[in-house]
């Protein structure tokens, strides 16, 4: 068993929500799925029978989502980052967690649960934990005015030569 395991709190669509994410990851699948009994629905106000909480893995990591009532709202505070190898794998899981939500900037998304995630290529942590101050501060940029994440503009920004830098911010 995992040590730590991640709680989802949904009003109703846990459910619907376990589905939507086990569809878009590798190696995903539903567990125990358990409802709401007859004390529970009375102490909760939840309908007997609904779901009350799946169990679930994504990409192996395992999760639970609780249908607990509108009472918790997910914020930015708490996100998931996806690791991706390549511009298409960012491509699709930007794609089809945003489905129904909302992009933002630098990578991060809002699925139509509200869950924050962030779509992360790993060259971007080789980048920064190789680069000098100036291809930091190049690279930082280049994040900062992305909505997703292009590999390739990551990589430019990075092996830029320091005089197209210094002559682009001269002529501005």
């Amino acid at each position: 068993m995992q040590k730590i395991t991640p709680f989802l709190w949904f009003d109703d669509q846990a459910e619907e929500a376990v589905n939507f994410y086990t569809s878009i990851f590798k190696n995903s699948k539903i567990g125990n799925v358990s409802r709401y009994s007859d004390e529970a629905a009375n102490v909760s106000g939840r309908p007997k029978g609904s779901v009350m909480v799946v169990k679930f893995q994504i990409d192996g990591q395992e999760f639970m989502a609780l249908n607990g009532g509108p009472h918790f709202k997910f914020t930015e505070a708490i996100s998931f980052v996806v690791n991706c190898e390549t511009q298409a794998e960012v491509d699709a899981f930007w794609e089809n967690l945003s489905e129904g939500g909302q992009k933002s900037r630098c990578g991060w998304l809002k699925d139509k649960y509200g869950v924050s995630w962030q779509i992360v290529p790993t060259v971007l942590a080789r980048l920064m934990g190789t680069a000098s101050p100036e291809q930091l501060k190049r690279v930082m940029q280049a994040v900062m005015q992305m909505d997703k994440l292009e590999i390739r503009a990551l990589e430019q920004a990075y092996e830029q030569p320091s005089s197209t830098v210094q002559k682009g911010a001269s002529e501005q």
